[in-house]
């Protein structure tokens, strides 16, 4: 086809390489420009040459635009207002190592903001200039997301790799970025809220080559988060809060009416983000027929509850009609735990025999089949944890009378999930709060609790020397193994890189440590503490003797995650750099830092993308949460 312009693209290769000075434009408009410099270069000798960008106005009249001592006055402010600007947000107990891996972890973020467009009824139909695009395309990928029109600066997860959103990777992006511009963070978390991204059926789109794909329900709680981030109790935004909470409703009904597949309370949702980390493909049918009831998936679901619930009381402190909704996601979450905890044989999907929670496989003339991989999809169930404090609950007339009631005919639960009335007295019970009665909602009892966290704090299992690992050392020995028509399936512990093309074979889950999800673990972990206080403690590492309490504990996996970047007291190494000296010598690249996509379970080094992946800027908070221990 005929170009319109004779002006392309690749105009500046043909003006340069070919010497063909009519390729561009003349009048010197258009959309892309270029400089261009002739320079000879003696060898051993160098030459710089000064670029300032700005407007007319901006320049100097006086001949001292590109002076050098200009520019490095200019420069110098720079660093001067950045270095001011991070030091009221870093904390000043932070060692110097710790604030440069904070600093550049916000920095990236920042750096990976990119403008994005994509118009899906163009994509599907064509474009006007060009021919039309095969009449398949109109059954295939996204068409059924024809009113998805996306034209804005969005937060990558990875720029260079991964130049396109992802909803889930992006909602992780918000925590840290709440603390250098809320305002951003609280635009991006409604913007996928909005009509021309949220599908008209309440999904919230997952990333452009699947706009479909389910991922963790995690915007709820980015939502919640920032919002209590920004500002103090008495300032905080509480349209942004109600705006958002009123779009979430509709994301809620979807995953309720599309992925309890038996309405029994138990939700699939397939890969979950988690990539390889099942047995199978869990976004595919299942060689065995059948389905999975997924404890991850189920668990979700109960902590998007209660964090919906969490905003309701929020917002019915000033309007009380949304006492009304508070009342539907706790009794909603009662019955996705009680579901979780008893559903069928009396155990749900918590194995007490290994005392965890697993997938279970749901075969046609076969009893439930439990999936025994000790993986993160068996932590998930410890995130739903809310406390719900009398003092709050007073101002809550309706919804309070309404839990009352709910409790006393509903006495069996006490036995299913931990949900306890408690005085302030009851010290060995649970640490006093405020006078009067509090209540704690949570998946697991705290024997349950108990149990889990054994797994997770032993470093035969879970507990690496850097953080979390997805799946537990213990199937690096005994891997685990199914067979089905004459076919093995198998699973092992793989710390690095991936050793399956499942999704791929670019991510794994199977025994990697990924910032998200331990982040998740160490929010739970201090939201238990404020319940049961010094009642309840454990021992960190297992069967070291130290005993923690929960707080302590999620101290302890937060300094071990910040570990990945500071370099090694005996070496000088940054584990996340595999012991390359030129991240340690080189004073070029010494104090530069790569935040990878994921890291290996035993040795800390970085896998997957390798540039400034948005989700492990989580380690910001990681520092904030050692800082805050030091005061």
């Amino acid at each position: 086809m005929d170009n319109y312009t004779p002006y392309c693209k690749d105009a500046f290769h043909t003006y340069v390489v070919n010497g063909d000075k009519d390729a561009v434009q003349p009048q010197k408009r258009g959309t892309k420009v270029a400089a261009y410099y002739i320079l000879e270069v003696p060898a051993g000798e160098e030459r710089s040459v000064f670029l300032r960008l700005g407007s007319d106005s901006q320049v100097p009249k006086d001949g001292t635009a590109m002076d050098q001592s200009h520019l490095d006055r200019i420069v110098d402010r720079r660093q001067f207002e950045c270095e001011d600007f991070y030091s009221k947000i870093i904390h000043d107990s932070l060692s110097d190592e710790e604030r440069r891996v904070s600093c550049q972890s916000y920095a990236g973020l920042l750096w990976s903001k990119q403008f994005y467009h994509y118009v899906i009824k163009d994509w599907l139909y064509g474009d006007p200039e060009q021919f039309p695009p095969p009449r398949e395309r109109l059954q295939g990928r996204n068409a059924d997301w024809k009113h998805l029109f996306n034209r804005d600066i969005i937060s990558m997860p990875d720029k260079w790799e991964y130049p396109w959103y992802a909803c889930w990777d992006l909602a992780f992006h918000m925590i840290p970025f709440a603390k250098i511009d809320p305002t951003f963070a609280k635009e991006q978390l409604l913007l996928f809220l909005r009509e021309w991204y949220m599908h008209p059926n309440g999904q919230i789109p997952a990333y452009e080559f699947a706009f479909g794909d389910v991922n963790p329900p995690v915007h709820a709680w980015a939502v919640w988060r920032v919002f209590k981030m920004e500002a103090p109790r008495t300032q905080r935004d509480r349209a942004f809060l109600a705006r958002c909470f009123q779009k979430l409703l509709l994301n809620f009904n979807w995953w309720v009416n599309r992925k309890d597949p038996d309405g029994k309370n138990i939700f699939s949702g397939g890969f979950l983000g988690l990539d390889n980390i099942g047995l199978f493909d869990r976004s595919k049918p299942l060689p065995t027929g059948g389905h999975l009831e997924q404890a991850d998936g189920t668990a979700w679901m109960a902590f998007f509850c209660v964090v919906m619930l969490d905003m309701a009381l929020e917002l019915a402190l000033t309007d009380p009609v949304y006492e009304d909704m508070a009342s539907k996601f706790f009794e909603h979450f009662v019955a996705i735990a009680e579901a979780m905890n008893a559903l069928g044989d009396g155990k749900g999907l918590w194995n007490e025999e290994d005392g965890f929670y697993y997938d279970h496989l749901i075969r046609d003339g076969h009893a439930p089949e439990p999936m025994r991989i000790r993986s993160v999809v068996g932590l998930v169930p410890l995130f739903s944890v809310l406390v719900l404090e009398d003092s709050v609950l007073e101002r809550l007339p309706d919804f309070h009378k309404r839990l009352k009631w709910f409790l006393a005919n509903r006495p069996e639960l006490e036995s299913q999930i931990s949900m306890f009335k408690s005085s302030a007295s009851d010290k060995d019970e649970c640490k006093p709060l405020a006078t009067g009665t509090h209540y704690l909602l949570a998946i697991p009892s705290r024997e349950r609790l108990e149990r889990v966290l054994h797994y997770v704090l032993n470093e035969d299992e879970f507990l690496s020397d850097y953080g979390l690992r997805s799946l537990s050392k213990v199937h690096e020995d005994k891997p685990f193994h199914m067979d089905f028509g004459g076919e093995t399936y198998g699973l092992k512990y793989t710390p690095g890189e991936s050793d399956t093309y499942l999704f791929g074979g670019n991510s794994n889950w199977r025994g990697p440590i990924w910032f998200p999800i331990a982040y998740l673990l160490i929010e739970s972990l201090e939201r238990y503490d404020f319940y049961y206080g010094d009642s309840l403690r454990v021992e960190c590492p297992t069967g070291s003797g130290n005993m923690m309490n929960l707080k302590e504990a999620s101290r302890e996996l937060a300094r071990r995650l910040t570990r990945l970047f500071v370099p090694d007291p005996e070496t000088g190494h940054r584990p996340c750099h595999r012991g390359a000296d030129q991240y340690k010598d080189d004073p070029h690249w010494k104090d530069l830092i790569l935040f990878y996509e994921f890291f290996h379970g035993d040795k800390g080094h970085g896998c997957g993308a390798s540039h400034q992946t948005g989700w492990t800027a989580l380690v910001s908070r990681c520092m904030d949460k050692i800082a805050s221990r030091a005061d």
